[in-house]
């Protein structure tokens, strides 16, 4: 009895040591990623990112793991941040960028070489099946080698003259303004040391500027050719049409175009093309539909025998975010955002049938050997790490722990899952936040959380900016549902945002808070409180303008005038996908669900954040909300940042976003709703 009595007493102090997440810490998490498996040598590699807090930095170092023992330590720790490590296929090097040069450093004794020096800075390698070439992007003009670039950008910079005549859309995208460069697709020699443009005279970027990645250019095991992703369209605001292409190496020729060899055939985006280790498919991942983002993605194999093309995953409910061949290339295996988890699955090619493997959390960045997956995951109370199972799922384990000892200081809010009747009965799937120290006794306010997209989804992760552990430890209970739009729940469920924005989203938010409020007695149905980003933050609009409930509303980065937001934003396909066409051809939803015209029906106070670098969703549109509630005498706030963009990506800025949000919702609390 004793024992027990000392062991409560153990545990009861050990647990006043600990306290709950601070806006400070989300920045002193370690952050890993870009995880590189060796399995010739069992090593891995990966990047780490390090935070200065005070003086708004950061740092990128890379790590090596041993395979067998588990062990990992800081392989490059310099000043300088380096990035993208891959390995040799030989187990020889680890490949990296360091401020645009491409290095490599020699596993056995860590002597390093400079190899590219590209003008341009190099970003983005992949490294060919025979060790001899490797692939890289950097930006430069069409028609121009990197050096011709450097020189005419020299030039330009010379003048005083600092204006820009555009003739064609897109003249700025996402948070940068665009001049006549374009990201080109490089081929380094590593015998030579010389580097070809292999894109050159291309008009348009590789990998595509919008829904583009490093993971859109690839080798074929036999090293004589490379597949890419290319948009070869002429007006790209309005296009989602990226294909798949081939490039023959023996027929590059230095200073010409690329002969160029199209094997998709979708109007929808087709990206990351991977080759089987076999040498016999070409995989990539497709989608159907024209100008539609979110469309699901299959996996479509090109039989390189008898040139024919076949879809791998039609039958199959969920989107394929990424996926890798099995060594023997019998089978795919793939991750899948599978409700609030990154789910991995494989494929028999052969036989068609699909398996889940590991479902619980959010599992990416997958390498295989030949004795496992080695993964990075992440949960909403555990920042990135890598991870190791079977190939059939078994033996899951933890393998890195770079956020121990902060992580060990820490109390999180319990996090649990729960389901109610959406709009038209559809069943709808939230995630509930508890405040770390928890008290069944109490009651909490509620906090409303809106995820963006729309096709987007509240997952198991640790988010670094929407933290929702970060939300609950400010004192409420969270309630993050996965609306009409989410993805996870199949291409319909995903799809019921189309053209109804305000529509089936809304009734399911309300849904939640009203299951809530009924189910659980630990809220306090009279501290409600919402807040969303980009979609988010539109939907946060639109409930300020339909319902009074909330005592406070936060509204980041979100679209009030569906009108001007269409003349302001620079990937026109979202739009006339989102609200079936143009505001001059179809102007019937753009006035249905636009929240600027039901204005006078705001009484909740608001909270409006912006950047004047989000060019998605442009600063116009807060300067228009907050306008129009001063100007109806709302109680209101601008919390505005020149120098952010759709995000609030550094640490100063994040901390005044982290205490005005918190001191919004504790001005509101037990406001007395009109």
């Amino acid at each position: 009895m004793k024992k027990l009595i000392f062991l409560l007493v153990a545990i009861s102090f050990i647990y006043s040591q600990k306290s709950q997440l601070q806006p400070t810490d989300l920045w002193k998490f370690l952050r890993i990623s870009n995880l590189s498996v060796c399995g010739k040598n069992n090593i891995a590699a990966f990047n780490v990112q390090k935070w200065d807090i005070e003086n708004n930095s950061a740092n990128t170092d890379i790590y090596i793991l041993d395979l067998k023992t588990y062990k990992y330590y800081a392989f490059i720790d310099t000043k300088d941040s380096e990035l993208n490590p891959i390995f040799s296929n030989d187990g020889n090097y680890l490949y990296f960028t360091r401020k645009g040069e491409i290095i490599r450093k020699k596993i056995s004794d860590g002597t390093e070489e400079n190899i590219c020096n590209i003008p341009t800075k190099a970003s983005g390698l992949v490294i060919s099946p025979n060790d001899k070439y490797i692939l890289f992007t950097s930006e430069v003009y069409p028609n121009l080698t990197p050096e011709e670039t450097l020189k005419k950008d020299e030039e330009l910079s010379k003048t005083k003259v600092k204006a820009k005549i555009f003739d064609k859309l897109l003249y700025r995208h996402w948070d940068s303004w665009r001049d006549d460069k374009r990201s080109h697709l490089f081929l380094l020699d590593l015998t030579t040391k010389k580097y070809i443009d292999i894109t050159y005279g291309l008009k348009n970027d590789v990998p595509p500027l919008a829904l583009g990645s490093n993971s859109d250019y690839n080798f074929s095991p036999d090293s004589k050719e490379i597949a890419i992703c290319y948009n070869e369209e002429e007006f790209l605001a309005t296009s989602t049409n990226n294909d798949i292409f081939i490039i023959k190496i023996d027929e590059i020729k230095e200073n010409q175009k690329p002969n160029l060899y199209k094997i998709s055939t979708s109007k929808g985006v087709d990206c990351m093309p991977k080759y089987s280790p076999d040498n016999r498919y070409l995989a990539f991942l497709s989608m159907k539909r024209a100008g539609y983002e979110a469309d699901k993605k299959d996996i479509v194999l090109f039989d390189r025998q008898n040139q024919k093309l076949l879809n791998l995953t039609n039958n199959f409910k969920l989107s394929v975010e990424e996926y890798s061949f099995s060594k023997d290339a019998k089978k795919i295996y793939f991750t899948a955002q599978n409700e609030v988890n990154s789910s991995i699955y494989v494929l028999d090619i052969e036989k068609g049938n699909i398996e889940l493997v590991l479902k619980n959390n959010y599992n990416y960045n997958i390498s295989l050997t030949n004795d496992g997956i080695y993964f990075l995951k992440q949960k909403t109370t555990l920042p990135t790490e890598v991870f190791k199972c079977d190939l059939n799922g078994k033996n899951e384990q933890q393998i890195t722990f770079i956020n121990k000892d902060l992580l060990d200081k820490i109390v999180f809010g319990k996090t649990l899952t729960f389901g109610y009747k959406g709009a038209n009965k559809v069943n709808v799937q939230s995630q509930m936040i508890l405040p770390p120290f928890f008290d069944t006794t109490k009651t909490y306010p509620m906090l409303l959380l809106i995820h963006g997209g729309p096709q987007g989804a509240w997952e198991d992760n640790f988010h670094y900016r929407w933290n929702v552990q970060m939300f609950a430890a400010l004192g409420y209970v969270v309630i993050a549902p996965n609306i009409r739009g989410s993805i996870g729940y199949g291409q319909e469920f995903t799809d019921g945002v189309n053209l109804d924005w305000g529509g089936k989203p809304y009734i399911d938010a309300m849904n939640c808070v009203d299951y809530v409020i009924k189910n659980y007695k630990f809220v306090d149905k009279k501290n409600l409180f919402a807040a969303g980003a980009s979609y988010g933050g539109y939907m946060m609009n639109w409930i300020a303008t339909h319902t009074d409930r909330f005592n406070a509303i936060v509204t980041h980065a979100g679209v009030f005038n569906l009108e001007s937001m269409y003349g302001s934003t620079e990937e026109l396909w979202f739009p006339e996908w989102e609200y079936g066409g143009t505001p001059f051809d179809n102007n019937k939803i753009y006035q249905k669900y636009s929240p600027h015209k039901y204005v006078k029906n705001i009484k909740t106070p608001v909270l409006v954040v912006h950047g004047a670098y989000d060019f998605r969703v442009p600063e116009s549109q807060a300067f228009e909300l907050f306008t129009y509630l001063q100007r109806l005498g709302i109680k209101s706030k601008f919390l505005y940042f020149p120098d952010e963009t759709h995000f609030v990506a550094k640490p100063q800025n994040s901390l005044l976003w982290w205490s005005t949000i918190k001191n919004w919702f504790e001005e509101n609390k037990n406001r007395k709703i009109i």
